[in-house]
């Protein structure tokens, strides 16, 4: 569970009405349903159930449907928008109203397994479903509510004996601020590479809203360790580079009091800034800053953020021991990566070291006097580092009190170049052989792996991973990438089901950056 603390904001209304200047333009299509499927129990595909097509979306004018009745229908592919539907009276006239139930999943699992029986500890209301009255038909539906989804399930609760209904024109309305057009095409020679790169453009197009949202079905909102992601994958594809400055200016216009920046912010109906706080989370916004910058050259906003991400930094160092190793207790929270067992110590202490490296580039850009200080400073914890947490007999780096061996805390000293080239690959080798036992989660976390192995030349081996476990995720039936997957044990959620899961998830679009930005 996220640590929530007590928080007193201070707003920069010059900040925010710059964001506010950003809002992006939004592009719409129109996506008819393709086809009536039946979904179908499979115990040898992911969460057991397959989905057959019967025939075309068409023919479902040649239907009408009763009480009890239920048809599903497949987009044929991920959408984002609003759902519209033409729906009219069969026989008598209608005596009583029409109560229907609509039923929107990502997922075939979703049509399938009833949502009275989730269990998890994020909230039901996730749950994507419709339950209304229609009065007076004939009428044209059209939903207010935004949803994320392939497949709708459309449930006749009860009409009257003396009328039955059709649905026609079926309809979504998508929404994006990505503009497909500014896309370069790949057309990659290995036909997988090209397939995961289409996937990932499509990822991170159904997450491109008003902010660079984490997932369109949940929580939809501007976290800031997708956002980093995004705007990684953004500048190799959509260049939409105004929404990246918007979601920082974003974050700079509502910071707490002492500087942190909150982990994640919420946009409707005003600017709040989120009450969960990562260590890890708060020191890539000035990473993020960095690469906006690298990407844009723009000053003008470097300036602007500068101190506020100069400060992420700082308060960081403040949590430094008197060894100078980040105290590792029960007064902070770090994310890194879903793994209930994963100390975050270590890879927290990598995460300052990769962000200090940046913040100094920063620094002499803006002729900052805070340059000599981080160099310095950069020097005592790498050496800290290699002292308290550099394990030479195992040839890993540890973290916490128990000294654990994780897979997230190699990958991010990589990373952060503690090691020396050299060094740092005969780790990755040393860790790709020995696969400690706490592992990787999350498409967030294997990017960073993948990223990791390029950093030091391993390419055969990051076109590897990355085809093994996005290639393995496509085969699974991802149209877009989700937000969990652990190839052995495709039921994982750390939400108690699979059910609320993300199926469309910011910090997966990744391998796009990948594959284009170290031509894979």
């Amino acid at each position: 569970m996220m640590q929530k603390t007590e928080q007193t904001i201070v707003r920069n209304e010059v900040f925010i009405s710059k964001a506010e200047e950003l809002i992006p333009q939004f592009f719409e299509q129109k996506v008819q349903a393709k086809h009536i499927i039946d979904v179908a129990p499979n115990p040898n595909v992911i969460h057991g159930w397959e989905v057959n097509t019967i025939e075309s979306a068409n023919s479902m004018t040649n239907h009408d449907y009763g009480k009890g009745d239920t048809v599903v229908l497949d987009f044929g592919t991920h959408l984002v928008g609003y759902l519209s539907m033409n729906i009219k009276p069969v026989g008598s006239p209608p005596d009583a109203p029409l109560h229907l139930k609509l039923t929107f999943g990502e997922m075939p699992v979703e049509m399938a397994e009833p949502f009275s029986e989730y269990d998890g500890w994020l909230s039901s209301s996730w749950l994507q479903e419709e339950v209304m009255h229609i009065d007076v038909m004939p009428t044209k539906l059209e939903l207010p509510r935004r949803y994320s989804f392939r497949y709708l399930k459309i449930e006749v609760l009860n009409t009257s004996p003396k009328y039955r209904v059709s649905f026609e024109n079926i309809t979504c309305k998508t929404v994006t601020s990505a503009d497909q057009s500014r896309v370069k095409k790949l057309n990659h020679k290995d036909p997988l590479i090209e397939q995961i790169d289409q996937v990932s453009i499509k990822t991170l197009e159904d997450c491109m809203q008003e902010v660079f949202e984490d997932g369109p079905k949940r929580d939809r909102r501007l976290w800031l360790g997708d956002l980093r992601l995004q705007a990684l994958a953004n500048y190799e594809t959509f260049e939409t580079n105004d929404l990246v400055k918007r979601c920082l200016y974003l974050f700079a216009g509502v910071p707490e009091e002492n500087g942190k920046v909150a982990a994640n912010l919420f946009i409707a109906p005003t600017l709040i800034a989120d009450d969960t706080y990562l260590f890890d989370y708060s020191l890539l916004f000035t990473t993020t800053l960095f690469d906006y910058y690298e990407a844009t050259k723009d000053k003008e906003t470097l300036i602007d953020l500068w101190p506020l991400a100069y400060k992420q930094v700082e308060l960081a160092l403040e949590r430094l021991d008197n060894n100078g190793i980040v105290k590792d207790d029960e007064t902070w929270w770090s994310f890194i990566d879903w793994h209930e067992n994963l100390n975050k110590q270590a890879p927290s202490q990598a995460i300052l070291i990769y962000t200090m490296r940046r913040a100094i580039q920063l620094a002499k850009i803006v002729n900052s006097d805070k340059s000599d200080f981080l160099t310095e400073k950069l020097q005592d914890v790498i050496e800290a580092t290699m002292s308290h947490l550099w394990d030479e007999d195992q040839g890993f780096f540890v973290s916490g009190k128990d000294r654990q061996i994780s897979w997230a805390t190699q990958i991010w000293m990589v990373h952060a170049e503690v090691l020396d080239a050299e060094n740092s690959r005969k780790l990755m080798n040393h860790l790709l052989t020995t696969k400690p036992e706490i592992g990787l989660t999350t498409p967030y976390m294997h990017h960073y792996l993948v990223e990791a192995l390029l950093l030091v030349s391993e390419r055969e081996q990051a076109v590897s991973q990355l085809k093994a476990y996005w290639g393995e995720m496509i085969k699974d039936g991802a149209d877009t990438f989700w937000e969990l997957y652990d190839p052995e044990n495709k039921d994982f959620s750390p939400y108690g089901s699979y059910l609320i899961n993300s199926y469309c998830h910011a910090w997966s679009c990744t391998p796009t950056y990948l594959i284009r930005k170290y031509n894979l």
